[in-house]
């Protein structure tokens, strides 16, 4: 099915997960200075090019509010994702913050004291509209300052006509998976299943596994416990059932990046990965048949899966607080919200937007991301340290199933890591 506008998926986030994009950051933007009151915007680009770059989105969407609100200009500076949360950084550091900032992480602004709570800002039908998941990763000790701004789930992606030659089906635990694995190696298939666990986004790899083991990387109140029981048998079971028995493919797990990865489906040559939106529209272009179901786990499908968001935040500095929420629920309409999920293959982040997609037969292709979403788990986005131990999953993570490799010994350093930064923090 061809969607109405095709975009590149973000890496939400911290996740940033999930990609960085391409695209120069454009300053300015909408807004003729004719207003009362100016709000400035700095968000992220999630186009692929200058032709579908979110400047064009904002300033289509900044235009027609400025009709409606004559006393109100707002100004929009688009970011390339390998550029936004700097940007923002460096005017937090000089002291001249932007009103509003759509980028990967919300934790640090909010612990400093510089963002205003979500229910300063919005109307109550808006925010009790966002996804319970995604407003609950949003929350600081029960306040929400990270409004949810884009979202995204993972499914298991298979090539069926791999599946069909080797005599398989899509597997539902990891067993079956392995013996997939083992039937389309026996074909002659370059990667049965494709395991990035490169520096690029093995944070989003990991945590997929870990889920699909039955655990994560935080308990119920939040404390990391990456070393936990599950975690190391996770982690040795894809050391000992897929790494070593070869059935991941010529590049080492720790150096293969997602994007790779990504390459590798779209041109045929992997089995099954774990994957999101975005490749399925890619891999289609490419003529590859897609099947897409839920990921496996230990005895059945995963209790859940990875979800990653982006996040909207409104800085105190400049005031402003009435006009920031008025611009913020015409923000989260139903029209803008769909038409920017639309735009780039995302999953809206508000219930009615859900439903409404849900019902579209023509949104049918992201209907089984969707219908994840009410069970994803989201990276720890709440904790000022989860950039940190991030990065070191992203370093570290990909040793652990390597030859010499041992699982315990390189879950229990980002641990002992991770547990450092949280206390400090």
């Amino acid at each position: 099915m061809q969607r109405r506008v095709t975009g590149l998926t973000a890496g939400v986030a911290a996740l940033a997960a999930t990609a960085a994009l391409g695209g120069c950051g454009s300053s300015g933007g909408s807004g003729s200075g004719s207003g009362d009151v100016t709000l400035r915007l700095v968000a992220a680009d999630y186009g692929d090019s200058q032709e579908n770059s979110s400047q064009k989105y904002w300033d289509k969407l900044a235009r027609a509010y400025e009709t409606d609100h004559p006393g109100v200009d707002v100004e929009v500076s688009v970011y390339s994702w390998n550029d936004v949360d700097a940007k923002v950084r460096a005017m937090v550091d000089a002291g001249d913050p932007p009103d509003l900032a759509q980028i990967g992480a919300y934790a640090d602004y909010a612990a400093d004291g510089q963002l205003y709570r979500a229910d300063d800002l919005l109307s109550i039908d808006t925010q009790a509209d966002f996804v319970s998941q995604l407003s609950t990763a949003g929350e600081i000790n029960r306040t929400q300052y990270g409004m949810p701004f884009a979202s995204s789930t993972r499914l298991l992606f298979y090539n069926k006509k791999l599946f069909a030659d080797a005599d398989i089906t899509p597997p539902e635990n990891w067993s079956q998976l392995a013996s997939d694995a083992e039937a389309l190696k026996a074909r002659g298939v370059k990667y049965p299943y494709a395991l990035p666990l490169g520096p690029e986004e093995a944070q989003a790899e990991t945590m997929m596994w870990l889920i699909s083991g039955g655990d994560g990387y935080t308990d119920t109140v939040g404390s990391y416990r990456l070393d936990s029981k599950q975690n190391i048998e996770t982690f040795t079971w894809l050391k000992e059932e897929l790494v070593d028995k070869g059935l991941t493919g010529p590049v080492a797990p720790a150096k293969l990046n997602r994007a790779q990865a990504f390459a590798a489906f779209a041109r045929g040559e992997v089995g099954m990965l774990n994957g999101h939106p975005t490749l399925m529209k890619t891999a289609e272009a490419k003529g590859v048949d897609v099947g897409m179901v839920p990921l496996p786990g230990t005895t059945g499908r995963s209790r859940a899966t990875m979800g990653v968001a982006d996040w909207m935040m409104a800085f105190k500095k400049n005031g402003h607080a009435e006009e920031i929420g008025d611009f913020l629920d015409y923000v989260y309409s139903d029209e803008n919200v769909l038409e920017f999920s639309h735009m780039y293959d995302l999953l809206p982040v508000t219930t009615s937007a859900s439903e409404a997609m849900a019902l579209d037969k023509d949104d049918s292709d992201l209907v089984e991301f969707l219908g994840e979403l009410p069970n994803a788990e989201l990276y720890p986005v709440g904790q000022t340290s989860w950039a940190g131990v991030s990065a070191d999953i992203k370093r570290q993570i990909g040793a652990a199933v390597g030859p010499t490799g041992d699982p315990a010994a390189t879950l229990g350093r980002l641990q002992r890591a991770a547990a450092a930064a949280e206390n400090a923090g």
